[in-house]
């Protein structure tokens, strides 16, 4: 199932776009403009933006053009009738299709599927490496001091997405949506797993020192000096 970002300020286009995407077992979400679309994208990257050319405020060429500029995340643009040179131009800024309006939503649902095909090459397991600790990725293992930690596979998520994010701080919700997949749930769920994995992973749970509270935010990794 690849996440899906379709972005267009009109609403009946957004639903149609989006029930079809969803037949075709994709994760969707969905923006009425360029703003939003951005922000979505920085709070959890999509596979796939479809994205409608003509948007208010940030147009959807400047949209695209800043996607680029961050990542490489495959783009559909969707376009007006006969606007040949806005179609040449979001080509040129990156976008990896377009179709024309009015369209067929089975024929972009299918142009999705196409370009997830050509564009989705799976990232490579790591071994990510913070002082005695170790995951890896491959194996979906943990280690400290060389000794395999028993973790439940939410606790071995929960690690590995701090360990590839050491210094940055989290919110309850922003993790509950980067390792659970949640857009909304019980941030308990969030501290009750924080607690059990201080519990394997630090040297004095009751004073941690790598998996430390940020008293109004949430939680973040700190690396090891050595790391």
């Amino acid at each position: 199932m690849a996440r899906v970002l379709v972005v267009d300020d009109d609403r009946t286009v957004r639903e149609v776009v989006v029930s079809y995407l969803r037949a075709h077992d994709h994760d969707v979400v969905e923006a009425a403009d360029g703003e939003a679309a951005l922000r979505a994208m920085h709070e959890r990257p999509a596979d796939l933006v479809v994205l409608d050319l003509m948007l208010p405020g940030i147009d959807g060429i400047e949209v695209c053009r800043r996607l680029r500029a961050s990542g490489d995340v495959p783009v559909v643009m969707l376009t007006a009738l006969g606007e040949e040179t806005d179609r040449v131009v979001g080509l040129e800024v990156g976008a990896d299709d377009y179709v024309t309006k009015p369209f067929s939503p089975r024929e972009l649902a299918l142009r999705v599927d196409s370009v997830l095909r050509r564009t989705h090459v799976p990232a490579a397991p790591r071994r990510l490496v913070d002082g005695d600790l170790v995951v890896d990725e491959a194996a979906h293992t943990a280690y400290r001091s060389g000794a395999p930690l028993a973790l439940t596979g939410r606790e071995f998520d929960l690690l590995r997405f701090l360990l590839a994010h050491p210094g940055t701080a989290y919110s309850r919700d922003e993790l509950l949506r980067q390792v659970w997949g949640w857009s909304i749930g019980d941030h308990s769920t969030v501290t009750v797993h924080v607690r059990r994995l201080r519990e394997k992973v630090e040297p004095d749970p009751r004073r941690p020192a790598r998996l430390v509270t940020v008293w109004g935010v949430g939680y973040r990794w700190e690396a090891a000096d050595d790391a």
